[in-house]
């Protein structure tokens, strides 16, 4: 792991430090943000409000406090709609893993599912600025369809991190962009707060920052 990758991991667990905020949960809490995380890739979807108050003793407190931490994303009846990095919502990176077709919140997550459970992944996405297609098979840290994406590379408009709520500001602008050429140009319209990363390295980010939630 190099010192951007490194420096980028620490500037987002500023932004969410999703890690801290789950050991600092009740073991209970901290078992069904877990639960939640892994009825993705077991069910295809998340649990329900129902499901989760099988394992809880307050539902309500429990929906308060996952929320309050930016940790899962509930809808106005309080149903789950997301838990980074995978989201219910239609978003542009699609997951298919485990026979399941799910969402994740932005580029980034795209690539930390595969390293969180070492499942096969396959990503379907687009390059943010063109708009051509982008397909990554993945398992664990490893590009499977290495040569189909050799020029890709993500970025991500730190700035963006505007609200409570990394999922509606920061998620929005973490994406993927086709080749260098592409990267170049759209680092340089905002050199201040725009960073890209080649696809390894990306990778390597989605990895060290989500997995301490599974593991």
């Amino acid at each position: 792991m190099n010192t951007k990758v490194i420096t980028a991991i620490d500037h987002l667990n500023k932004i969410l430090p999703l890690a801290v905020r789950q050991k600092k949960l009740s073991s209970e809490l901290a078992n069904i943000h877990k639960m939640i995380l892994k009825s993705y890739v077991e069910l295809g979807r998340t649990l329900n409000r129902d499901e989760i108050a099988e394992h809880v003793e307050d539902i309500d407190e429990a929906i308060n406090t996952l929320r309050s931490n930016d940790m899962v994303v509930f809808d106005s009846n309080d149903e789950p709609v997301g838990a980074y990095p995978f989201t219910m919502e239609q978003r542009e990176h699609v997951i298919k893993v485990n026979e399941h077709t799910m969402h994740s919140m932005c580029a980034l997550d795209a690539l930390a599912i595969s390293p969180m459970y070492n499942l096969n992944t396959h990503i379907d996405s687009k390059c943010h600025v063109t708009g051509d297609k982008i397909s990554i098979d993945q398992l664990d840290q490893e590009v499977l369809n290495k040569n189909e994406n050799e020029g890709v590379h993500f970025g991500l408009n730190w700035n963006s991190a505007a609200n409570n709520c990394c999922a509606t500001s920061l998620c929005t602008e973490m994406i993927f962009l086709k080749d260098k050429k592409i990267a170049d140009a759209w680092l340089a319209e905002d050199k201040e707060n725009r960073e890209v990363f080649i696809l390894e390295d990306a990778i390597d980010f989605a990895t060290q920052f989500f997995k301490p939630l599974v593991s």
